[in-house]
């Protein structure tokens, strides 16, 4: 699949990174993350959230809101990136569209049926994170009703199940369940290991765990893999906990690649 002239993903494409931060916390840091990113992987989907309208806690931060922060990930895009963000309400998918590349449909809102259609209108790819709730044969009903638009451009990510109270788990073999539908398959390596609220207002993680899941879902095939990268994890404005620390990036990317190599060899 062509995500756009400069990138695809998919078979026959070289392993695909989608990173960056989990929510704007600025336009320069954004740009910043970028730059620094496109250092390490070359052409990259880069990824922030104008808003997490599914935070913890009603004081945690959201982010800039969608009209400044649409701004801002255009001015991204205007940079010369390929963008992906979340959108949560079928009215934010034409606008979003505007301005970035990838729609993201979140995990707890994959079978929202009018946001599913909405987003495929725009003619946008869509990123369907399956649910921590949902079976890998299950999510195929939410791919066809992004196809039922008449757009075929899809992505299927997992994210991870939910396994008792604040706690997730990965199987593998639910990859390639996935790939079977004929869509490339996303691994998002970050929030597959974060502990759902379990810091009381806010979720917890386990990033000591990234690289081997990481490795194991590449070595199983997928076609890309996600990650939230920050420069400083613990000053992170959402998700650090389970963040991927900037530094560390570019000696896991190396290692990815030499799977998918492998893999594909």
């Amino acid at each position: 699949m062509r995500i756009t002239e400069k990138l695809g993903i998919g078979e026959g494409a070289p392993l695909t990174l989608i990173a960056g931060p989990c929510v704007i916390e600025s336009a320069d840091h954004v740009h910043f993350l970028a730059r620094e990113i496109a250092k390490i992987a070359g052409p990259f989907i880069f990824k922030a959230s104008f808003d997490k309208a599914n935070r913890s806690s009603v004081d945690s931060y959201r982010g800039p809101g969608l009209k400044e922060g649409l701004r801002i990930l255009r001015s991204v895009r205007d940079a010369g990136f390929i963008v992906l963000t979340d959108i949560h309400e079928p009215a934010q998918a034409a606008p979003a569209a505007e301005a970035v590349d990838i729609l993201q449909i979140p995990a707890f809102l994959c079978r929202q049926t009018d946001l599913l259609v909405e987003a495929g209108r725009t003619g946008r790819v869509v990123n369907i994170k399956k649910g921590q709730f949902v079976a890998p044969h299950d999510i195929r009903l939410a791919a066809e009703k992004v196809a039922s638009t008449g757009n075929q451009r899809i992505l299927l990510t997992e994210r991870g199940s939910s396994f008792g109270y604040n706690n997730l788990v990965v199987d593998m073999r639910g990859l390639a369940v996935m790939r079977t539908f004929g869509y490339p398959v996303v691994f998002d390596a970050t929030h597959s290991v974060q502990l759902p609220g379990a810091a009381g207002t806010a979720s917890g993680g386990q990033p000591e765990f990234i690289e081997p899941l990481s490795r194991a879902a590449v070595g199983a095939g997928v076609d890309a893999v996600f990650m939230e990268v920050h420069e400083a994890p613990e000053r992170a404005l959402s998700d650090g906990a389970n963040a991927l620390r900037l530094d560390r990036l570019d000696a896991l990317w190396r290692r990815l690649q030499k799977i998918h190599a492998a893999v594909e060899d």
